[in-house]
């Protein structure tokens, strides 16, 4: 199917027909390919509440530690059968690692976001050249206001939910993302929420195509009632839980899910659910304010049919 991207949907990069193995078309789908940010420049970039009190707790980032880790998580991944693609370092791009902000894998292609902070706007253009070198390439690239793909949650074919803090996503962003959905006719769900959070991710992601995880006491009663009027139920996370990332999670088809090191409660929790849970020590990327979600830009996902 040839796509075609009006400027008014936020910015023309690409109006050839779309790769046909880049998509996704839902969270939960299984993954087979997906896009990470080399760690080698981390730093703990004060731009989230997350972060601004860990580094009051008097936290240093350990670059040799977060590649450890960062090893770890994509030999994991690889385990599981996902080819990854890495995005090489880059200094001075101290958040390059948490690839999942810079752009989202729609079922039309790869959209390239404009993230609100200038040291990650400037991630975006790395991005693209990196994708373009495996000819891979963006659809689309979204311009009007600021969007962040932690901000975008692909529940099920048909049904976006794209959250909406006014700080690292507007409102402008949030609507020219929804438009590209609701113009190939998918229900989109814009939810605000109060940016203490950073992203929807860090309180809202999807496990299959049913069950979420959910800060429950922080989401809206009318969020939730709205999740749950679309047969989705909520497995709840605490405040606490959410604070350091708990809810960030990455499923990898729908049964398996990749989650932070240091959950029990929540990893229990997604055992007596049925869920197959595979745990990685992240705590050098969890202090800069990003979790398994964050760290993870899903390229490809095998739709059912």
């Amino acid at each position: 199917m040839k796509l075609i991207f009006e400027e008014g949907a936020g910015g023309l990069i690409d109006d050839r027909v779309a790769t046909a193995p880049w998509r996704v078309e839902c969270e939960s789908d299984r993954l087979t390919d997906v896009v990470l940010g080399a760690p080698t420049f981390l730093e703990a970039v004060p731009c989230c509440s997350v972060t601004r009190e860990t580094l009051r707790e008097g936290f240093a980032t350990d670059c040799a530690a977060a590649v450890r880790q960062h090893a770890a998580l994509v030999d994991l991944l690889e385990r599981h059968g996902v080819a990854c693609h890495v995005i090489p370092a880059a200094e001075g791009l101290a958040d390059l690692c948490f690839a999942r902000d810079v752009a989202v894998t729609t079922p039309w292609g790869v959209v390239a976001l404009n993230p609100a902070l200038a040291h990650r706007s400037v991630e975006v253009d790395h991005l693209v050249a990196t994708l373009a070198a495996q000819d891979i390439r963006p659809v689309m690239r979204i311009r009007e206001g600021t969007i962040e793909g932690g901000d975008v949650c692909i529940v099920r074919p048909g049904l976006v939910v794209i959250g909406c803090s006014g700080e690292r996503t507007d409102r402008a962003g949030s609507e020219a993302l929804a438009r590209l959905f609701r113009r190939r006719g998918w229900e989109a769900i814009i939810h605000p929420f109060d940016p203490h959070f950073l992203h929807l991710d860090t309180i809202f992601c999807m496990l299959d195509r049913q069950t979420a995880l959910a800060c429950t006491d922080v989401l809206s009663d009318g969020f939730i009632a709205e999740m749950e009027g679309r047969g989705i139920t909520l497995l709840p996370v605490s405040y606490k839980e959410g604070r350091k990332l708990g809810c960030n999670i990455l499923s990898l088809d729908g049964r398996t899910i990749l989650a932070a090191a240091g959950h029990p409660r929540v990893e229990q929790q997604l055992v007596r659910a049925g869920f197959a849970v595979e745990v990685v020590d992240i705590s050098q990327f969890a202090a800069c304010g990003g979790g398994i979600h964050c760290l993870t830009m899903p390229l490809a996902r095998a739709a059912r049919r």
